[in-house]
């Protein structure tokens, strides 16, 4: 299923979502892949890929940590994942995307871009829209750019190469910050250290590691792409793994270690890498203070 950055896409569903205060999206949605149902519901356009993933998620220890499964419904021609609405309940949630890994790419992208990928123009422009030097002369003259070639540019000039994660979009009330704003500056370990703090998802994370330790699922699978949710209102923080489109299961009898650095062939994604820093100052800013974005507040509440 291709994947999208829309900000626009994702502002819009969220300002119609927080109306109902009961629909949860992801940060880096794409349009056309999401629609509200009932009962503390959401439907995701239909993957395979992550059909299947979920359904192993079910049964794995991991589970208490994704977004409940509740199989597939049909509506017209197309095929959506019933998921569990993480949004449900809450009053104007901050919400945080924040993209896990050393790369957003799969090896297999990597070995189709050496054959004969297609050109791709609309991550040609965003590219130049960042960094108009950041394409090569050649890249310029066909205007346009392989997707793992602007991947692996993206992923180079984030944090993602760097610290194991970046910050893909910020949410406070209806308000919202794309994380391109905060590509270049989450590039080190002190900067880090100015967004992270360790208290209202502390526990949430120390118990997610655990469940890491113990799942089949996360020792079998490479997970690329995947984000961890951070959400929380006046009461209550809460931490989700989420986006399991482009997580696939390795070979019989191999398993991945997710802490090294990757190296092509070995399949690493580097999911835990981040954790030492990430268990040390967690996500401070989304808590801590009273802000103000544009007239609208944010409470400490948790914070105190």
């Amino acid at each position: 299923m291709p994947q999208c950055r829309s900000w626009k896409t994702f502002l819009t569903m969220m300002h119609w979502s927080m109306s109902r205060q009961s629909s949860w999206v992801q940060l880096a949605g794409h349009q056309g892949n999401f629609q509200v149902s009932k009962g503390g519901e959401v439907l995701k356009l239909y993957s395979e890929v992550e059909a299947n993933c979920l359904d192993c998620l079910m049964r794995d220890p991991l589970r208490p940590f994704v977004p409940q499964y509740h199989g597939l419904v049909t509506r017209g021609e197309l095929c959506y994942i019933r998921l569990e609405d993480l949004l449900s309940g809450l009053k104007r949630p901050v919400i945080m995307d924040c993209k896990m890994g050393v790369r957003t790419y799969q090896e297999d992208e990597l070995v189709k871009a050496r054959v004969k990928a297609p050109l791709r123009s609309d991550m040609y422009q965003k590219m130049v829209k960042m960094d108009p030097s950041a394409p090569s002369a050649e890249e310029h003259a066909q205007r346009g750019v392989t997707k793992w070639r602007y991947l692996q540019w993206r992923d180079s000039i984030s944090s993602t190469s760097t610290l194991g994660f970046r910050i893909e979009g910020i949410m406070v009330g209806v308000k919202a910050r794309e994380g391109t704003a905060l590509f270049m500056f989450i590039k080190t370990i002190q900067n880090v250290k100015l967004l992270l703090d360790f208290l209202a998802y502390h526990s949430r994370l120390l118990a997610l590691s655990d469940a890491l330790k113990n799942s089949p699922f996360f020792r079998t699978h490479e997970v690329i792409g995947s984000s961890l949710l951070f959400v929380h209102d006046h009461s209550k923080a809460s931490v989700w793994m989420i986006d399991f489109g482009k997580t696939t299961p390795l070979p019989d009898s191999q398993e991945l270690r997710h802490n090294v650095p990757w190296s092509e062939g070995s399949r690493e994604d580097g999911y835990l890498i981040v954790k030492t820093t990430m268990l040390q100052r967690p996500f401070c800013f989304l808590i801590r203070k009273r802000r103000t974005i544009q007239g609208t507040s944010t409470d400490q509440g948790l914070a105190q």
